[in-house]
C-alpha cells in the first residue's frame, strides 16, 4: 500500500497505529511473563539444565509472538527455509540485519540456537534474564566472545550472528566485520548465510520505535551460500560482504525506501 493510499484511508492508518501498539505491547508482556522465572532459574539450575530450558522457552515465546503478529497485526513471515537447517548440526548462521525482528524470526525456529548479543541487551530488564539463562554471548569482549562462540559450536549449537554488528543504516548492507570469520576459523565451523527481506524497513535503524508501520508487513528469510571455515579472515570478510551485496542487488532487502 503506497503512502498516497494510506493518506486517504484514515481507518487503515488508525489500524496501523493500533497494530503497532498491540504488537510492541505483546512482546513486552511475553518478556515480562518469563522474566521472574528466568531470574529465579538462572542461579538455581546448572548450565546443562538451565541452558536448554532457556533456549527452548525463547524459541517458543518468539514463535508464539510471530503467530500473534500474523493473526492480529497483518504480518506475514516466510521462514520455512530455516527449518531445513534444524537437523544439520552446528554451524554459524550469519544474517543481514535490517530490523529488530531479525533475531526473533531466526531464534523462533531453533531449540539449540545461541545468539551473539549486544551487552546492553543482556543487561536490559526485559531481555537480559532470559538471555542469561539461555547463555547468550556478549559482544563487548572480542576474545571472550570468540572463545565462548567456539565452545557453543563444539557443543553442537547453532550460532546466530549479524556480520554488520548492528542494524543496517545504509541499505542494503553496512560493512561486514571480521567477527564471523574469526569465529568460523577458530571453531572450524561452516558459515550459513541467511538473507532477510522485508516489505518495508519497519523497526530498522532509521525507523523510530513508535512510528506506525506500513501494513501489511511481509518478511522472508532465504538460505544463501554456505561457506567453509576460512583460513584468510580478511579475504573471507570481503568475500562475504561481496556475496551479500550481489544477492541484494538482485533481491532488495526492503521493497520500500527507508524514508517511505
Amino acid at each position: 500500500m503506497t503512502e498516497a493510499r494510506r493518506a486517504v484511508n484514515p481507518l487503515w492508518a488508525f489500524y496501523e497505529q493500533i497494530a503497532m501498539v498491540v504488537g510492541l505491547s505483546a512482546l513486552a508482556i511475553i518478556c515480562l511473563f518469563w522474566l521472574p522465572f528466568a531470574m529465579l532459574l538462572h542461579p538455581l539450575l546448572p548450565r546443562r539444565i538451565g541452558q536448554p530450558i532457556g533456549r527452548r522457552m525463547i524459541m517458543g515465546g518468539f514463535r508464539f509472538y510471530l503467530r500473534f503478529l500474523e493473526i492480529f497485526c497483518a504480518c506475514r513471515f516466510d521462514l520455512g527455509e530455516l527449518d531445513r537447517l534444524r537437523d544439520q548440526g552446528p554451524m554459524i548462521l550469519a544474517a543481514n540485519h535490517p530490523s529488530l525482528l531479525d533475531a526473533v524470526m531466526i531464534l523462533s525456529r531453533f531449540p539449540d540456537a545461541v545468539c551473539v548479543m549486544k551487552a546492553a541487551l543482556l543487561d536490559n530488564i526485559l531481555f537480559g534474564a532470559a538471555a542469561r539463562l539461555a547463555r547468550y554471548i556478549r559482544n563487548n569482549a572480542p576474545l571472550e566472545m570468540i572463545l565462548s562462540a567456539r565452545e557453543e559450536l563444539q557443543r553442537g549449537a547453532k550460532l546466530v550472528i549479524f556480520p554488520e554488528g548492528t542494524r543496517t543504516s545504509d541499505f542494503p548492507l553496512d560493512p561486514c566485520m571480521n567477527s564471523v570469520g574469526l569465529i568460523a576459523s577458530r571453531a572450524k565451523a561452516p558459515v550459513q548465510t541467511l538473507l532477510i527481506e522485508f516489505s518495508t524497513p519497519y523497526l530498522g535503524k532509521a525507523w523510530p520505535l513508535f512510528r506506525r508501520p506500513c501494513l501489511p508487513l511481509t518478511s522472508r528469510i532465504r538460505l544463501g551460500q554456505r561457506f567453509a571455515p576460512p583460513t584468510d579472515i580478511e579475504a573471507f570478510t570481503q568475500e562475504l560482504e561481496a556475496y551479500y551485496r550481489a544477492e541484494f542487488a538482485q533481491n532488495p532487502v526492503c521493497t520500500a525506501a527507508v524514508a517511505a
